[in-house]
């Protein structure tokens, strides 16, 4: 390692699930990092997400597999029933032949456990530096480096800047500037004590229930002691991108014609968190010179395939490997990266917004829908996932 890449560090925008993974792939290629986030502490707001095996990969590819593994819990199928009478549309075994398939597990985690888990990794590797509070508002570069302004005047001198800043990027507004999609969908989101969860419901499971225009889901989290729950409908309203307190009155307005058993899932939570989402269109060059996006920054979806954090944990290994590869020289290291990485999550934003469509069928595209997986083998599902799950360190490169 030569003595300049220990001088200045690598800044990173985003202290975020992306961000930290980013941190940590760059610690392992022997660089330091500086990470800005604009929050004014460190953590993550939100309720339960997904992991499937290429998480587990990514996190492993991380150091920190065995942290994110004793958080999760492990589902025993995945699981989709018609809201409306309650049919079975698909059920997913995600047991001993599933991990066996994949190399990994499918599990559930509440979001900051899996912060959580990065955190540590992070805090472990001694060479990282968090500082909070900080927003980026302005990038400049030459051929030695990126220099980033803040809010507060400061400069930060980097060797290269990974813009893991979201969905509201700075970074990317800087160099794409393009709009969001905003979807007209609203998701709900809570966590709910197992004691106050529906003993009909408390299954092992990731459950989706599919209705009209709008969807259901729950899972157990925390080993089973909490269970999550979010419900998606189109709003009446126009939406603008964003998250705030979700209101009770709200979200029982849009229901209705929905099954008893899956409607008492609305009747539960205290308080809700209300995200209107959005997505953007695809793009094909998130890099330039030595910046680059990450994660949400670079390819924000909607969360029908719930894949949003684990493509930001893919992003960051895929980064680290082309960074080793290319000898640490960004510009190339970049380069590759965003061409192993625009096709794949490219492939999962419009794939979402397909999922979101069927999920929320009505009349006979419903049926249709009710019809596709019938009497589909655990393996012929198995087969149709093997481009999102069987992702992996030693797969994740292009051609170079």
């Amino acid at each position: 390692m030569t003595s300049s890449i220990q001088e200045l560090p690598v800044l990173v925008a985003g202290g975020g699930i992306g961000g930290l993974a980013a941190a940590l792939a760059l610690v392992r290629q022997g660089f330091r990092v500086k990470v800005l986030e604009q929050a004014p502490e460190i953590g993550e707001i939100g309720a339960g997400m997904q992991l499937g095996p290429n998480a587990f990969h990514a996190f492993d590819a991380l150091g920190v597999g065995e942290q994110a593994r004793s958080r999760a819990v492990y589902t025993d199928f995945m699981v989709m029933h018609d809201a409306l009478d309650e049919y079975q549309v698909g059920k997913i075994p995600t047991g001993e032949a599933f991990r066996q398939r994949f190399g990994n597990p499918y599990a559930v985690i509440h979001r900051a456990d899996a912060h959580g888990s990065l955190l540590e990794g992070v805090q472990a590797s001694g060479q990282i530096q968090f500082l909070t509070s900080t927003r980026v508002e302005r990038i400049e570069q030459d051929a030695t480096g990126v220099t980033v302004h803040d809010q507060h005047g400061t400069a930060h001198r980097g060797l290269a800047l990974i813009g893991a800043d979201g969905v509201k990027s700075v970074v990317r507004q800087q160099f794409v500037g393009d709009e969001a999609r905003v979807t007209g969908h609203v998701v709900y989101r809570a966590v709910v004590d197992k004691a106050d969860f529906p003993e009909d419901l408390r299954w092992n499971a990731a459950s989706i229930w599919v209705g009209p225009n709008c969807h259901l889901v729950h899972y157990p989290l925390r080993g089973g002691e909490q269970y999550n729950v979010v419900v998606t409908f189109h709003s009446r309203e126009a939406e603008e991108w964003g998250v705030k307190e979700g209101s009770k009155e709200e979200v029982q307005s849009y229901f209705q014609g929905i099954s008893p058993k899956a409607r008492q899932l609305i009747d539960l939570p205290k308080s809700w968190k209300r995200w209107a989402t959005a997505d953007r269109e695809p793009i094909g060059q998130w890099s330039y010179g030595r910046v680059t996006l990450l994660g949400d920054a670079a390819h924000p979806t909607t969360q029908y395939m719930a894949q949003g954090a684990c493509m930001a944990i893919e992003d960051a290994v895929t980064l680290g490997e082309a960074l080793r590869v290319n000898h640490n020289d960004f510009e190339k290291a970049f380069d590759l990266y965003q061409r192993s990485r625009v096709a794949r999550t490219a492939r999962i934003v419009l794939s979402s917004r397909e999922m979101g469509r069927i999920y929320h069928a009505s009349g006979v595209e419903r049926l249709v829908r009710n019809d596709l997986w019938r009497g589909r083998s655990a393996e012929r599902f198995y087969d149709a996932m093997e481009w999102l799950y069987g992702w992996n360190v030693g797969n994740c490169l292009a051609e170079h």
